[in-house]
């Protein structure tokens, strides 16, 4: 029996908490939703909010996200649809910060706010870390590298500042300020650093990243420790900027169906007896035409989701003809030498496309390389699924998300194999030497 949180993985996402009606009473969001969930569940971090919220758990349904900004937007969007009684922060209209650049001005600011309005600004967020952005802004004004005006003076080309309040300016002064309000600067260049600031913070800094990370070996290397460490935290704050977000709204549909997936991984954990919940899936197939031109696809599932960034496909090299079971043995044992070698995450789960001579297979070549992973084979003809030191198939409902999601995982990765093996085929019909 899997304890109410056993089936949350280590990653990024959003929770949703739901009563015996199955209404969501709660939302939040995590950068690890099986720590920050348990922490509802420890009696000694209690508070009166918690004391009434758990006891009326009785489902938690996870959602997971690429980023921690995913979440975040993810998160609000769920608490605004479905106002969950013990969610206040968004009722309250409390939120999280934006930067905003005043673009509709002769002479922009930019500044941190928590209200997002129509007034002709541009609003870039929101940000879950407040004072990591406000970081950022701090470094890119001390650099001067988008040096807009700090000031609250409304003033414009038409109704100038007046010269007693530019006088009485420290930043005018100090010439920390271009002081577009008195000329320093002409209205067409000081647009200039607010449109670029503005293609910053839509996320083109990529030459910047370079710069700074340049600059701080320079500094260490001179032991000026000190400007290395701002650098350094420039550089965190525009990993924070940078973080991979969906932007695309989720609607009711899509919602349904990635809180399927999820509960797809956890039926798969109870299904298979796993120890932990399978957030991370690789599947293997082998495709070939006559036992030529022999390839293999590796697909990566993450959160019951495709996660194309670890798709992997291979030519099968010491197999000659038809050996389906020696050529997965091969590109099983080359994926995990290199997995080990790097030092990289293994998989909670390994899926192989076939039956008990492939799973065998597979098998053989963890044990070459002495590595341990949870590993089944799912047989197309009846859907059977094999499992090591199991003598019969399970068979599990054909309406089970468990099975579904192993299907869409087979599925997957005999898509990828064929279609790598007919541009194999192709380029050889074309003479292009494959």
């Amino acid at each position: 029996m899997i304890r109410p949180i056993e089936h949350l993985p280590h990653a990024c996402g959003v929770y949703l908490m739901r009563d015996s009606s199955g209404q969501i009473i709660y939302v939040g969001k995590a950068n690890d939703l099986a720590k920050r969930v348990s922490q509802y569940f420890d009696p000694s971090r209690s508070d009166p909010k918690t004391a009434l919220l758990v006891p009326l758990i009785r489902l938690i349904d996870y959602v997971p996200c690429a980023s921690e900004r995913e979440a975040l937007l993810l998160e609000r969007r769920l608490i605004r649809r479905h106002q969950p009684s013990f969610n206040s922060m968004w009722k309250d209209d409390k939120s999280y910060p934006y930067v905003r650049l005043s673009l509709h001005e002769d002479f922009p600011r930019l500044s941190l706010t928590r209200s997002k309005r129509r007034d002709g600004a541009a609003y870039f967020g929101p940000y879950p870390k407040a004072a990591t952005v406000k970081s950022l802004l701090r470094h890119l004004w001390e650099r001067r590298i988008f040096p807009l005006r700090p000031c609250r003076w409304n003033f414009s080309i038409k109704a100038p500042l007046p010269r007693r309040k530019i006088q009485s300016c420290l930043y005018y002064h100090t010439r920390q300020c271009p002081a577009p309000c008195a000329g320093r600067i002409a209205a067409a260049d000081y647009r200039r650093i607010a449109e670029n600031a503005a293609l910053f913070f839509k996320g083109e800094f990529a030459a910047l990243s370079k710069e700074w990370s340049a600059e701080m070996k320079a500094a260490a290397g001179r032991l000026d420790f000190e400007r290395a460490a701002r650098l350094r935290d420039g550089l965190s704050a525009l990993g924070h900027m940078r973080e991979r977000v969906r932007t695309r709204a989720v609607g009711a549909k899509d919602l349904a169906e990635r809180l399927l997936s999820s509960r797809g991984v956890t039926e798969l954990q109870r299904a298979l007896s796993l120890p932990r919940p399978p957030h991370h899936v690789e599947a293997f197939d082998v495709s070939h035409f006559s036992g030529k031109q022999t390839v293999a696809s590796m697909v990566c599932f993450q959160g019951g989701e495709p996660y194309k960034d670890h798709y992997r496909r291979f030519r099968i090299r010491t197999v000659p003809g038809i050996d389906d079971f020696h050529a997965m043995e091969e590109v099983v044992s080359r994926r995990y030498r290199r997995l080990r070698g790097a030092q990289e995450a293994l998989p909670d789960l390994i899926l192989i496309d076939g039956g008990k001579g492939q799973l065998a297979a597979a098998q053989r070549a963890l044990q070459g390389l002495k590595l341990e992973l949870p590993m089944a084979a799912l047989a197309k003809r009846l859907e059977e699924i094999f499992l090591p030191q199991r003598p019969d198939a399970l068979r599990l409902d054909l309406a089970s998300p468990a099975l579904q999601l192993l299907q869409r995982l087979r599925d997957e990765a005999h898509r990828f194999a064929v279609t790598y093996h007919k541009l194999l085929r192709h380029k050889r019909l074309m003479g292009l030497g494959a």
